[in-house]
């Protein structure tokens, strides 16, 4: 993260370049034996509000699609030209796109109206994957691989997102009894989404967001900060609360999220200062470790030392 995290602001306001480059530097030549001391010593380990945490997991997913059109598959798309920032009558900014009529900057597209064509006939079609519910969770992951027929693989990644809320469609679940609580994990999600056809299909539309992707040729999958992920390293959080490029300590309830974590990644579902998603890779055992993660605990955020007791001392 060193080469990035020391040419980009601080989203948070906690930490400036020139507090990380003696880090970095000596990050450079450590030895490994002396990993644990480094990061011991050389930070200030601090929590945010009580530090209580919440982690769930995400990974790459596999699935198979097709170069063109195929009967039921659904198109993965890149991002269109006239998805752009703007600021609506309203006075706030985001993502959305110029009304061609009014010229006035306008919500973009939602999933619905996207599903039903908005978008059709502007070649933006970067392949079709031949299952619409994997498609879903494939957005919530924001990368993945496309497995074509005959044996090729198209790597895709995170590109941008129409500017609409996301909505969790497990606590729509949970909130109307379809599932207990506590037992909306990904695969519980699919399974009644696919027990459920149309109300599945109507389900998976109460989430407005939707994501475009890029196809992935070098290093990856890629995470907000622009490098690539690392199974068991990475961990998404709120960039507004947490450093990108920081390092993070978990003690959750699950034991396998316990431990150091670098904050690499972003999410449309991570918001607040102790929400984090942590990375798994790909392949059967990181989808069901990651499917299955949801727990509490406790984090603490590494900051170089005096970049937190500069934070409070600001008014």
């Amino acid at each position: 993260s060193c080469p990035v995290l020391l040419r980009r602001q601080d989203a948070s306001g906690l930490t400036t370049a020139a507090d990380w480059r003696p880090l970095c530097t000596e990050a450079a030549t450590l030895d490994l034996a002396f990993a644990q001391g480094f990061f011991f010593h050389r930070f200030d380990w601090v929590r945010v509000g009580d530090g209580r945490a919440f982690a769930t997991g995400y990974y790459e997913p596999e699935v198979q699609g097709s170069r063109t059109p195929v009967p039921g598959a659904a198109p993965v798309h890149r991002a269109p030209s006239d998805l752009v920032r703007c600021t609506r009558a309203d006075g706030k900014s985001g993502r959305g796109r110029i009304d061609p009529r009014s010229g006035a900057c306008t919500l973009y597209f939602t999933r619905a109206e996207i599903e039903d064509g908005a978008l059709r006939g502007r070649g933006l079609e970067l392949a079709w994957v031949n299952d619409p519910v994997e498609l879903f969770f494939l957005e919530i992951q924001g990368s993945g691989r496309v497995l074509f027929p005959d044996g090729g693989v198209m790597r895709i990644g995170y590109d941008s997102q129409n500017g609409r809320d996301y909505v969790a469609i497990g606590r729509l679940l949970r909130e109307r009894g379809h599932l207990p609580a506590g037992g909306a994990t990904m695969q519980t999600i699919k399974d009644w989404i696919r027990a459920n056809p149309e109300a599945g299909r109507a389900l998976m539309r109460e989430n407005p967001s939707y994501v475009f992707f890029r196809e992935l040729t070098g290093p990856g999958p890629l995470g907000a900060l622009g490098v690539a992920v690392t199974p068991r390293g990475t961990v998404a959080a709120d960039p507004k609360y947490v450093p990108l490029g920081a390092p993070v300590f978990l003690d959750m309830a699950r034991n396998e999220a316990d431990g150091l974590w670098v904050a690499q990644d972003t999410g449309g579902a991570i918001k607040g200062p102790n929400r984090f998603d942590t990375f798994w890779g790909a392949g059967a055992p990181a989808a069901a470790i990651s499917g299955d993660m949801s727990a509490p605990g406790v984090a603490w955020l590494l900051l170089p030392k005096g970049a937190a007791a500069r934070a409070q001392a600001q008014p």
